[in-house]
């Protein structure tokens, strides 16, 4: 077979594919019926594309994950979340918007958990959903992912919470499947592993392959920042050449004028929104319903999960501030005695060592009195015992 077939085999393959794709997007919109509004402008082709991507093409659970998150966006309205709403989150930098994107056209999130500035995870999560908002404004035509940089310079496990990490995934993985094309964890310290190992299976295979660890002056990671950003614009802490860094009001003014961009974003005027085209090279030939078996039961788990939390959510909203901080309390301890644990590893050799040497010092110690005690005994006559004993 010549190598013109064969690419003119692929080509016809790849189409068959994409038309497929296509049938199965219209299966999900029909299955939604009649939307208006906002819900309208939302469920474009592409917007429908990633849902089913995020569920194996699974026409039933993409339906249903993507009403969802139409329930979710006309309560939480995402989309009008404004600066001054969220701006004490934002004061010390620990997630804002790049001025620059990656070579792909991807809008970057910079986050640093040790700047973390609140105790809340309601405001906290808020605060990311809106600048997952001000992302997804900022793509380019033809782009609709973005990256993740998440600096670890002066972590702790203070700075990092389980609780809000699974509040984050849920709304990540929930409502803006697909939204993610990478998150490179720069420099992470090794007490963060045990974290990784708490956190990692609460996200999905798909999100979890998407994270990279990266760490300076390593060669194989060097060529994973040069692969996906320009040196000259990445800031010098994640290696690059720029001594740019983050500033509060400069941010403060790029957020307020994008905060009046959002509402023509969302306008029904805005037909490149809801006319969003299905691009399959933007997530690579993915099989309708071959998907890994590993990825599918991982998703029904966590679709079952998210049963369950929508039934508690339902039945305990009156009390959840109070849960939240039983939650976060709970958390904090589980953090302190992981912590604690590892210090005990850690401290159980050299605390062994010294008793044993304290040990040994004091069979030492006993061993030279006992000699001590016998050459003195042994120095004393029996009339100078007599002579000590009648001393008044």
């Amino acid at each position: 077979m010549s190598s013109g077939s064969g690419a003119d085999n692929d080509h016809a393959k790849e189409a068959a594919l994409y038309e497929q794709h296509l049938s199965k997007i219209g299966q999900v919109r029909a299955a939604l019926g009649k939307l208006s509004g906002k819900s309208a402008l939302y469920c474009s082709d592409g917007s429908v594309a990633r849902y089913l991507i995020a569920r194996n093409w699974d026409v039933k659970k993409a339906t249903k994950m993507l009403m969802k998150t139409l329930k979710w966006r006309s309560e939480y309205k995402p989309d009008e979340i404004r600066w001054d709403d969220i701006s004490d989150e934002a004061a010390t930098g620990k997630i804002y918007r790049s001025d620059y994107f990656d070579k792909s056209g991807r809008s970057i999130l910079v986050m640093r958990p040790s700047c973390q500035n609140t105790k809340k995870a309601k405001g906290q999560v808020r605060y990311l959903v809106y600048c997952m908002e001000n992302a997804i404004l900022n793509l380019p035509p033809g782009q609709d992912q973005m990256v993740w940089l998440i600096d670890f310079a002066g972590f702790g496990m203070s700075h990092l919470s389980l609780h809000v990490t699974k509040l984050t995934a849920d709304v990540l993985q929930g409502h803006y499947p697909e939204r993610l094309g990478v998150a490179i964890l720069y420099n992470a310290p090794r007490v963060f592993e045990s974290f990784w190992k708490m956190a990692s299976p609460i996200l999905e295979p798909k999100t979890r392959n998407k994270v990279k660890f990266v760490y300076p002056d390593n060669p194989e990671t060097d060529k994973i920042m040069e692969d996906l950003f320009n040196m000259d614009e990445l800031e010098c802490a994640f290696g690059g050449r720029s001594q740019a860094s983050f500033n509060i009001n400069d941010f403060a003014a790029r957020m307020r004028e994008d905060d009046n961009k959002m509402p023509l974003f969302w306008s029904p005027e805005n037909s490149a929104l809801a006319s969003e085209p299905y691009l399959m090279k933007n997530h690579g030939s993915q099989q309708c319903s071959s998907g890994l078996k590993t990825e599918e039961t991982a998703s029904d788990k966590i679709e079952e999960t998210e049963n369950v939390s929508e039934k508690s959510e339902e039945s305990e909203e009156s009390t959840s501030e109070e849960k939240e901080e039983a939650e976060v309390a709970s958390e904090e301890r589980g953090q302190t005695e992981i912590l604690s644990e590892k210090r005990r590893e850690t401290e159980t050799g050299s605390v062994k060592d010294e008793t044993e040497t304290r040990s040994e010092r004091k069979e030492e110690t006993e061993s030279n009195t006992d000699k001590l005690t016998t050459s003195k005994g042994e120095g004393i006559t029996s009339s100078d015992k007599g002579a000590s004993s009648s001393d008044p």
